[in-house]
């Protein structure tokens, strides 16, 4: 099964398995930025990183990214706003874990889709302080 054929796969059914891979896509990304500018200290890999991955740092991210949304795009954070997961954050609010959600569903649309671009863009929205 190929990326696309995956992503229509997943766009039928609930969006949280776009946020799986979503998650996943952005902790990379970030901790490849985190390797380019870190000092080289293990511990400050981690405490760097952790930071941008938090829900509350990427619930953020989501209200900053909404109003520059595609219209394909927000019908997936829409959708996403509205899946039902089955457990709770444990550090974040329900409001926060709700818009880190949203944010890493449309981090697995753009990965799945090869907008590389766009992904690119949103991506290095989510790493300023």
């Amino acid at each position: 099964m190929n990326k696309q054929e995956l992503l229509n796969k997943l766009l039928t059914s609930n969006l949280l398995s776009l946020a799986f891979i979503g998650d996943s896509v952005h902790t990379l990304f970030v901790r490849e930025e985190i390797l380019k500018t870190c000092d080289g200290k293990m511990n400050n890999y981690h405490t760097l990183s952790s930071k941008f991955c938090k829900a509350e740092h990427q619930a953020k991210v989501m209200e900053l990214v909404m109003p520059l949304l595609e219209e394909k795009e927000l019908d997936i954070v829409k959708r996403a706003r509205n899946a039902k997961p089955k457990h709770q954050a444990k550090n974040a609010s329900g409001a926060d874990y709700t818009h880190a959600t949203m944010f890493e569903a449309l981090v697995g649309y753009l990965y799945l889709s090869d907008n590389d671009e766009r992904l690119k863009e949103i991506l290095k929205l989510s790493i300023k302080d």
